[in-house]
Parts: structure tokens; C-alpha cells; sequence
């Protein structure tokens, strides 16, 4: 029941992570900046937790090699999808994080196909028909948004099997793991945002900064969800962030993301989905 509460408050926290990105990108924030900021003022809610549960620096490098991928990698394509794309759209895409979770769990951890996983892969591909066959959609949503924010969802998919097997057998715990992994990713998007030469502006740092509580808030949450449960029961749950992205950004941005019924449906498809996934795996 832990790993349950834990990954629907995640799942809870990165919808409104997405929403605050959103903001600050409205205000005129840079997203590459953006996705730093983000992931150093996350790094300020885990400090507390490493502190309390502390832990040996050798022990923490596995770690760090899956913050590379995420945050570091997903971090800087999530924000840039929610640029292109928005929040709304973004976290249904988001949504189909299971489906390449079982991917790739079938592929590196020999699991059995079970009917119901391919069940729950139709369903989701169906609610990503139901997004990508929009015809009303805001002219801010673009394509190359959307195709971005699927890149980084299978990334949060890699890193979280890798998380998980590595929760399996080891003596580090969550706080620490946490703070490790959002280290590696905001030195990972800090190398990308000086060979890029983004601006780096006080006022994006301010920006960012409630998108970056709600991203810590989540990540604590994230890493004991996964040091409690399994990615078959952790991962759909935390999967319904499509429909908490889509809902919040419906209720604070209002008609500027157009969420209409093919949308809502699109999120409630991924998330069943998501659901059949982890039931049969």
C-alpha cells in the first residue's frame, strides 16, 4: 500500500510539475536553462533526505550513470517537448511510459508475453491515435513537441528498470539514490547548456524554481515507490500523471491548451492501458 500511495502522490506532483514548467516558459524563461533550474532546485528538497538516511559515496555511482539518462537526458527533452507541444499533450505522451516499461523489461529481463500485456499495448497505442489524429489542436502544439516528449518517455522508462533493479540489492537508500541521480543529470544538462551557450538568467532561475520543488517532491516519492513495489504495480500507477497533467492543465491554463473529449479520452486510454499492463505483467 506504501508503493501504491507513493506513486499516485509522484504521479500527482509531476503533473503539476508540468503545468509549472509551462508557466515559467510563459513568462519567457529559456526551456534548455529551464530544464537546469529545474533539476537544481529538485537536487534542494532530496539534500535533507541524504542527510537523515546518509550513505557511502562508492556505493553511490550506479546511481549516478541512471541520472544521465534521468533526469539529465529526459529532464532537458521533457521541457523542451512541453516548449513545443505543452503540458497537456506532453503528459499523455507521457502517459505510454509502461508500455515501453514491459518493452524493455521483455527484452533485457527475459519476462513471459502474457495476453493481457498486449491488450494493454493496444489500448495505449489507441490513445495515442486519439492525440496524434487531434484536428482542433492550439497552434503552439507541434509535432517535433510531441516526438520529443516520446523520446524522453522512453528514457524514463529505461531509468526506471534500472532504478528498480538496482533498489533489488542495494544497501543505498532512497533519499541518497534520489540526490545522486539528480546530480549527475543537472552536471549531464549543465555540459549541454554551456556548449550551447544558453543564457543562464536569474530571473529563469526564479522561474523555475516551484517546477523544481514539484520535480524533488516527486523524484522522494518516485525512488520510495520503487524501493517498495515492483515496476509492474509502481510504473502504470505513476503512469497516471497523464490524466493529473491533462486535468491541472485544463483547470490553470484554461482554453489555451483546448482540452477536449479526444484529448481526456486519449489520457484515460493510456492510463487503462498503463493499468492492463501492470495487472497481467
Amino acid at each position: 500500500m506504501d508503493a501504491v500511495l507513493l506513486a499516485v502522490t509522484s504521479a500527482l506532483l509531476f503533473g503539476a510539475m508540468t503545468v509549472a514548467i509551462q508557466l515559467a516558459l510563459g513568462r519567457g524563461a529559456g526551456a534548455k536553462a529551464g530544464a537546469l533550474f529545474t533539476v537544481l532546485a529538485a537536487i534542494v528538497v532530496t539534500v535533507p533526505f541524504t542527510i537523515a538516511e546518509g550513505a557511502e559515496i562508492t556505493e553511490l555511482w550506479p546511481f549516478l550513470f541512471a541520472g544521465l539518462l534521468s533526469p539529465g537526458l529526459s529532464q532537458l527533452l521533457f521541457t523542451l517537448a512541453v516548449r513545443e507541444a505543452g503540458p497537456s499533450r506532453t503528459s499523455v505522451v507521457v502517459g505510454t511510459a509502461p508500455l515501453f516499461s514491459v518493452a524493455i523489461a521483455l527484452v533485457f529481463l527475459d519476462e513471459i508475453l502474457e495476453a493481457g500485456l498486449v491488450v494493454g499495448a493496444v489500448v495505449i497505442v489507441g490513445g495515442g491515435f486519439l492525440l496524434i489524429g487531434e484536428r482542433d489542436r492550439p497552434e503552439h502544439v507541434r509535432v517535433l513537441g510531441l516526438a520529443l516528449a516520446l523520446i524522453a518517455t522512453v528514457v524514463f522508462a529505461a531509468r526506471d528498470n534500472f532504478v528498480r533493479w538496482l533498489a533489488i540489492d542495494t544497501d543505498v537508500a532512497p533519499g541518497p539514490a534520489a540526490t545522486a541521480t539528480l546530480s549527475a543529470g543537472a552536471a549531464l544538462i549543465a555540459v549541454y547548456v554551456i556548449a550551447t551557450r544558453a543564457p543562464l538568467r536569474a530571473s529563469d532561475a526564479r522561474a523555475f524554481v516551484p517546477a523544481g520543488l514539484l520535480f524533488g517532491l516527486s523524484y522522494v516519492c518516485l525512488f520510495e515507490a520503487y524501493y517498495r513495489g515492483p515496476v509492474t504495480v509502481v510504473s502504470p500507477l505513476v503512469a497516471t500523471e497523464s490524466l493529473w497533467g491533462v486535468v491541472l492543465s485544463a483547470a490553470v491554463l484554461g482554453k489555451s491548451e483546448r482540452v477536449g473529449v479526444r484529448l481526456a479520452a486519449g489520457a484515460v486510454l493510456m492510463v487503462c492501458g498503463g493499468v492492463l499492463i501492470g495487472v497481467f505483467r
